[in-house]
């Protein structure tokens, strides 16, 4: 019997759970912005931009985590790991939500990073499980257009617990959130690893699986651009919150405004679903990225010599709304991608994929991030750059494939 005839979901709350347990990043992430100054203020007073590693700590221990999620899920099934990582998750989170010094917060949000990446990439092998080829690229869409609702409630979440208790708040919503999700999959999704794709969790095995993905060219350019994908979004991220206060003395409204935004960029993803299946993955991306190029270089210039307060905070809130677009239009397509040749190996896939992009995306965020001076000029520079380097390896790809044809 296939996992999906033995599914107890319809396909509609099949989306909606796999998007809550993507959603658990972009929760962990979102929420805790409107904190940050308050968390500076008691944390790190003498250097506060330094608190927006809060946030990529949290990115770091999730990257760790991706390598061992899936053929961890490879091996002793889907749930298992879904499970223990939202243990971890929870245990982190309490820690943090003790923490006296940045130092020890820094470490329980890499941990609880670590503990998200069982439910993030374990729900993208479930999708391998289930699905594959252009509609795993329409469900992964699907789940990516609900996954960016969560971005756009997580701030005015993370401020009203501000409001009626502080930022240590958060991090029991953080909690109550993953064990409400690890109910809802241990009452209504079954295992959907088959007996006979499972793996033994052995060093020979996990070598072997790992020489079979990167034979793939497509892999390899996935991961790659995933990573300029993931880069531009941590450090926009790491930045968005300074960028309101300093440049646009906006702090007060950021909530609303990042989450009207998050609402527009949403509808990337149901765009993406509707013309994937026709226009196919590798055109969609492609030309993402190179749309993305021109939109970062008008805001690299903008930033040389900024027009009026207001016209330049209406054209930094449409360039921030491109970012989060370009993410709804290429990431599930690129997993699909990534993901179509290697369905006897979606765990570790899943994982490799995962873990690579994010620690690479991470390491050139994090820099980024702390050259903040008051402008958007660093982040719209490597908005450019790097997705002028994605266009270029999506370009070879499509010429590599109809050399081969």
């Amino acid at each position: 019997m296939k996992p999906s005839q033995n599914l107890r979901m319809g396909r509609v709350e099949f989306i909606a759970f796999c998007a809550m347990l993507s959603a658990t990043t972009a929760f962990s992430i979102d929420s805790m912005l409107p904190g940050l100054p308050e968390m500076a203020r008691e944390l790190s007073p003498l250097d506060p931009n330094k608190v927006q590693l809060v946030l990529t700590s949290f990115v770091l221990g999730m990257g760790l985590g991706t390598f061992i999620a899936g053929p961890l899920s490879d091996s002793f099934g889907r749930r298992t790991i879904m499970l223990l990582g939202a243990i971890i998750y929870c245990v982190a989170a309490f820690v943090a939500w003790r923490a006296a010094s940045l130092e020890v917060m820094l470490i329980a949000r890499m941990f609880q990073g670590f503990g998200a990446a069982g439910p993030r990439i374990v729900s993208m092998a479930v999708i391998r499980d289930l699905y594959s080829g252009r509609q795993m690229a329409r469900i992964m869409s699907f789940v990516m257009m609900v996954f960016t609702l969560v971005p756009a409630i997580g701030p005015l979440i993370g401020a009203g617990l501000i409001a009626i208790s502080d930022w240590r708040g958060i991090f029991l919503a953080f909690i109550l959130f993953a064990v409400i999700t690890m109910i809802w999959m241990l009452l209504r999704l079954p295992e959907t690893l088959t007996p006979e794709n499972k793996r033994s969790f052995k060093l020979s095995t996990l070598l072997e699986a790992s020489k079979e993905l990167f034979s793939h060219r497509s892999v390899r350019i996935s991961i790659l651009c995933q990573s300029t994908i993931f880069a531009l979004l941590f450090a926009m991220l790491s930045m968005v919150h300074p960028i309101y206060d300093v440049t646009f003395d906006r702090a007060e409204s950021f909530p609303y405004w990042f989450g009207l935004i998050s609402i527009i960029a949403g509808s990337a993803s149901l765009l993406n679903a509707t013309i994937v299946v026709r226009f196919g993955m590798r055109n969609v991306v492609t030309v993402s990225f190179a749309i993305q190029i021109v939109f970062s270089l008008i805001m690299l210039a903008l930033s040389q010599n900024p027009p009026s307060d207001t016209v330049y905070f209406t054209l930094f809130m449409i360039w921030q709304t491109s970012v989060f677009f370009l993410a709804g239009m290429t990431i599930g397509n690129l997993n699909a991608l990534a993901m179509e040749p290697v369905g006897h190996i979606a765990g570790i896939a899943a994982s490799l994929l995962g873990g690579i992009a994010t620690l690479l995306g991470t390491c050139i965020a994090i820099p980024v991030g702390l050259l903040f001076a008051g402008t958007p000029a660093p982040l719209a520079a490597a908005g450019a750059i790097l997705c002028f380097i994605a266009t270029l390896l999506m370009l070879w790809l499509r010429h590599c494939e109809k050399r081969v044809d």
